[in-house]
């Protein structure tokens, strides 16, 4: 059986990278999880996916096809979702082949229905799949491999045999015990004496106990089983009907039987007996599991994390869409190109907490990462969105590069190889280095391993020391990223830094160019647009002192009119 994954192509040798636990922090990457499930398994799932980082374009193609044909047709969501309920009660398929030739009955007849089971989940999806004009290479290929799983494996074939293997099976009705009693009354050993095909009808148990424990002449010697119809005589081997220890519970004597699935003492005890009794019957379900064995390797149970993931992703960008905000599938670039634009870009978290139903007013913007501006000096008010708007570039290549549409109107992305976030850091992690120490250790944890290709966000980084120190730093820290040819976006206060762009740029070999952006204002108001400005801490201030009249000319006017009163 060939190997299959809707994740990555046939025959494709590919690289992945984690993402840090900084950068999954500071991404919010839990945050979306949680909205994208409430099942924890499905959660374990989709994290593990999104914190994998690949920049190979062909893989990521070939993800953005597969998750274009998930959003496009909900019947393919449903049936795939219906796929994996159907599927989690088959995870441990494989183990029927570590069965071994003792193997009870009720072992292997669950097996019977697992293998039918799978059965129908093969011809249900290939079903579903020559319905729909899937598009991807990856559904396709998918389409391609049910259709000659059903073909070449012999399906009808298959569901002959286990159809009339269980109905074998399933003649088995009732099975007859005896237990043997000690002083007390309570089961002290017993064993199986026989397998029937006939249901035991026998009505008014308690009122025969009663009968034989009032009348002693009714009491039977020995085990006298008549009237029942015998399937299978009793197991010669079981001479002494000792099944070992019993059950009871925890508030009387009574054997604690749940069901016949060897999970109990009286199911585990009577394993060996019936595997006995019934080895023709057992020998016949074996061969039929041997011959089917390998029909596919249950290729399916493997695709469960990558459904899972590509469902729950197109479920929730449906309901983005819905809400009239712009989506788009991302146009891949080659990652030395080390190129990205975005148009009417924003923060997917942003977009989620309308879906759950805030109702923000979104504001959108452009940015383009080239050869004329790789590093962005990002500047502007408190409370002005600089960290809305780093962390939404952030998510943005990344649900590019998982394959998910991108929540902007326009998108053209050369991959990253990773993305290195660095957001202020908890106090509690300061106490040994200091502050400063520790921004400083990380940043440059950050550089040991980062490339050309790495994508970088500082947020307000070395900001917890004087501006003097801040600043020295922090202009080596973009000489370095001009010096590797990173992308970032540097979100700061320090103005001085954006002030700085020709020695920056002129101070060290690069061709990745620094740029100053602002998050702009408009009369005094904040307006989270984001543009190509020199830094505008003046005006700002400006801005805010004349919407509040308290300029200079605008207090001196109050004064004087005063006094003129």
């Amino acid at each position: 059986m060939e190997a299959f994954s809707l994740l990555y192509p046939q025959n494709r040798e590919y690289i992945v990278q984690r993402l840090t636990p900084e950068s999954v922090n500071d991404l919010s990457i839990e945050f979306l999880v949680e909205n994208l499930t409430d099942v924890r398994n499905e959660r374990e799932h989709i994290y593990n996916l999104m914190t994998q980082v690949t920049d190979d374009p062909v893989v990521i193609k070939y993800r953005c096809d597969v998750f274009e044909d998930f959003l496009r047709f909900p019947k393919l969501r449903t049936a795939m979702e219906e796929l994996v309920a159907r599927l989690i009660d088959l995870k441990d398929i494989e183990r029927f082949q570590k069965d071994q030739e003792g193997s009870s009955l009720w072992s292997l007849v669950n097996r019977l229905r697992e293998i039918d089971e799978y059965v129908c989940c093969i011809t249900m999806i290939k079903n579903t799949l020559a319905e729909l004009p899937v598009q991807s290479e990856g559904m396709l290929t998918l389409k391609r491999i049910v259709e000659e799983i059903d073909r070449e494996s012999g399906f009808p074939e298959l569901k002959k045999d286990i159809d009339e293997t269980l109905d074998k099976a399933r003649r088995v009705k009732s099975i007859t015990i005896g237990v043997n009693l000690d002083d007390m009354l309570r089961p002290k050993t017993a064993g199986v004496l026989s397998l029937n095909d006939a249901f035991f009808t026998e009505a008014g148990l308690m009122r025969r106990f009663m009968k034989f424990t009032n009348k002693q002449d009714d009491l039977h010697a020995g085990t006298d089983v008549s009237g029942f119809k015998h399937f299978h005589a009793a197991n010669p081997a079981q001479n002494d009907l000792r099944m070992g220890s019993y059950q009871k519970s925890a508030v009387s004597n009574d054997i604690t039987i749940q069901t016949m699935t060897g999970t109990d003492a009286i199911s585990n005890a009577l394993t060996k007996p019936v595997t006995d009794i019934m080895k023709k019957t057992c020998d016949d379900i074996k061969s039929t599991l041997k011959k089917y064995v390998n029909i596919s390797g249950y290729m399916l149970i493997q695709l469960m994390p990558e459904i899972i993931f590509y469902v729950r992703w197109s479920e929730l960008i449906d309901k983005i869409i819905a809400k009239g905000m712009p989506v788009c599938k991302a146009e891949i670039l080659p990652p030395d190109e080390r190129n990205c634009s975005f148009k009417e870009i924003y923060n997917l978290k942003l977009a989620i907490n309308n879906v759950n139903g805030d109702n923000i007013n979104i504001i959108t913007n452009d940015i383009d990462f080239n050869d004329d501006r790789r590093i962005f000096i990002l500047t502007g008010p408190n409370r002005g969105g600089k960290t809305i708007f780093t962390q939404a570039v952030g998510l943005a290549m990344m649900l590019a590069q998982w394959g998910i549409y991108v929540p902007a109107a326009y998108a053209k992305i050369s991959p990253c190889d990773n993305m290195f976030t660095h957001f202020p850091a908890d106090e509690n992690d300061t106490v040994d280095l200091g502050r400063l120490g520790e921004e400083s250790k990380r940043l440059s944890e950050i550089f040991d391993v980062a490339t050309a290709r790495s994508f970088m966000l500082l947020n307000e980084s070395l900001a917890t020391t004087s501006v003097a120190e801040g600043l020295f730093i922090a202009k080596d820290v973009v000489k370095a990223m001009r010096y590797l040819g990173v992308r970032c976006i540097f979100n700061t206060h320090m103005h001085e830094l954006a002030r700085s762009l020709d020695e920056l740029n002129n101070g060290v070999e690069g061709n990745s160019r620094v740029e100053s952006l602002v998050t702009g204002v408009q009369h005094g108001e904040r307006s989270f647009k984001v543009v190509i400005s020199p830094p505008q801490g003046v005006s700002y201030a400006k801005d805010i002192a004349k919407k509040y009249g308290v300029t200079f000319d605008q207090i001196k006017t109050n004064i004087d009119s005063k006094e003129v009163k």
